[in-house]
C-alpha cells in the first residue's frame, strides 16, 4: 500500500547504467510554461510528488509582453514564469528540473522518461505541456521585428495595433482567414502572399468586397528600426508602408514525445484530447498549445489546472482501490 507522498528531493535520478528501480513519482510534467506550472501548483496542493522538466525554450520568448491574462495583462512572459516558479516553492513535493526530456515510454504502472539522454525517472501519470513552435516566414528583416511589431496572434497583440495599417502574411485559406479576423482591429489591411495567393474565387471576392488589397509580389525584405516595422519592400522595388504585420504560416509540435507515446492527432496537427485534457493513451494528458486551437496563455494555464484535477482524481481512485484491497487482505487473514 502506498503511504503519504514524500518530497521528490528524497529521490535520486538514476542513470542508464544503474539498474536500481526507483519508486514511482505520482506525476511527471514535461514543460514549465503556464500549463505545466499551473498543473504543478494544483498537484502540489494535492500533496502529490511531482517532477517538472523544462528545456527553457518557451514559444513566446520573443514577446515583450503577454496579454489577456487577468491580473497579469502586459507582464513580460519571463516574469510570469518567474512568479509561477516562486509560488511553487512552498510545495515541497514539487521539484522543477532544468533539463530536456529526450524520450518517453509506457511501463508497467505508468511512464518512464529520459532526461538529458542519460537519466531516467518514472511516474504513475504523465502530463505533456510542451507547446508548439511557430514556423516563421522566411523573409529578410523579420527577426529584429518579431515580438515587437510582427506577431502571429491578434488576440495577444492586436489591440496594440488597433486602427493602424497592418500587413497580413499568408497564402490560401490561412492568409485570407487571418485577414478577415483582423478586420476586428483595423480597416487598413493588406494581404501579402509573397507569391501566388492560392485563393479561391470566393475568398478573393470577399476580400476585395471588404477593401482588403491582395499583393502577390515576392517580398524582398521588411524594414524598420528599434523593433518597429515601417515598410514591406517587394522584389520589384515597390514599398508598402505598414506599422505591423501578422502572419499565419503554420506551426509544429515542440517535440515528438506525444507521437512516440502513440497519441492521436487532429488534422491540424494538434494532439487530440478529450475531457480534462485526456489523450487516447491511458494515464497520459496533454495541456496547452500542443492540444488546442485557442492558444492563449490564460487558456493554457486553465488547461493545466484541468489536467491536474483529472490526474489527481485518477490517483485517488487508484490509491483507494489499493488501500481497500490491502484491508480486505488483512481481514481475510484475521478470519483464518
Amino acid at each position: 500500500m502506498r503511504g503519504r507522498p514524500v518530497p521528490f528531493r528524497d529521490q535520486t535520478l538514476r542513470s542508464n547504467e544503474d539498474s536500481q528501480t526507483d519508486p514511482l513519482l505520482d506525476v511527471i510534467i514535461v514543460g514549465a510554461g503556464p500549463a505545466g506550472l499551473s498543473a504543478a501548483m494544483v498537484l502540489g496542493r494535492c500533496c502529490r510528488r511531482v517532477l517538472v522538466c523544462d528545456s527553457g525554450h518557451p514559444r513566446n520568448a520573443a514577446s515583450r509582453a503577454l496579454h489577456g491574462y487577468l491580473t497579469r495583462d502586459g507582464v513580460k512572459p519571463s516574469e510570469l514564469l518567474r512568479i509561477g516558479r516562486e509560488q511553487l516553492q512552498p510545495y515541497s513535493t514539487v521539484e522543477i528540473r532544468e533539463g530536456q526530456v529526450t524520450a518517453a515510454k509506457t511501463i508497467d504502472g505508468g511512464f518512464e522518461v529520459t532526461v538529458d539522454n542519460n537519466e531516467r525517472v518514472s511516474s504513475r501519470k504523465l502530463l505533456l505541456a510542451t507547446g508548439v513552435v511557430d514556423e516563421l516566414p522566411n523573409v529578410a528583416g523579420l527577426m529584429p521585428l518579431y515580438g515587437h511589431s510582427v506577431f502571429h496572434c491578434p488576440y495577444c497583440d492586436g489591440w496594440e495595433l488597433r486602427d493602424q495599417p497592418i500587413a497580413i502574411y499568408g497564402q490560401a485559406a490561412h492568409g485570407s482567414g487571418l485577414a478577415l479576423e483582423l478586420t476586428g482591429w483595423s480597416r487598413d489591411l493588406v494581404l501579402c502572399t509573397d507569391g501566388p495567393a492560392q485563393l479561391s474565387t470566393e475568398d478573393r471576392e470577399r476580400l476585395e468586397s471588404l477593401g482588403i488589397p491582395i499583393r502577390e509580389e515576392r517580398i524582398s525584405r521588411l524594414e524598420g528600426s528599434d523593433g518597429q516595422l515601417e515598410r514591406v519592400v517587394f522584389e520589384n522595388g515597390e514599398t508598402l508602408a505598414r506599422r505591423g504585420m501578422f502572419f499565419n504560416t503554420g506551426q509544429e509540435q515542440h517535440c515528438d514525445l506525444a507521437e512516440a507515446l502513440g497519441c492521436e492527432f487532429t488534422e491540424r496537427g494538434a494532439v487530440r484530447t478529450g475531457e480534462y485534457e485526456k489523450t487516447n493513451v491511458p494515464g497520459l494528458f496533454v495541456a496547452g498549445d500542443a492540444s488546442r486551437a485557442v492558444q492563449m496563455v490564460i487558456v493554457a494555464a486553465a488547461e493545466g489546472a484541468e489536467a491536474a484535477f483529472a490526474i489527481n482524481k485518477q490517483l485517488i481512485k487508484e490509491d483507494l482501490a489499493e488501500r481497500e484491497k490491502g484491508e480486505r487482505g488483512k481481514s481475510g487473514k484475521g478470519q483464518k
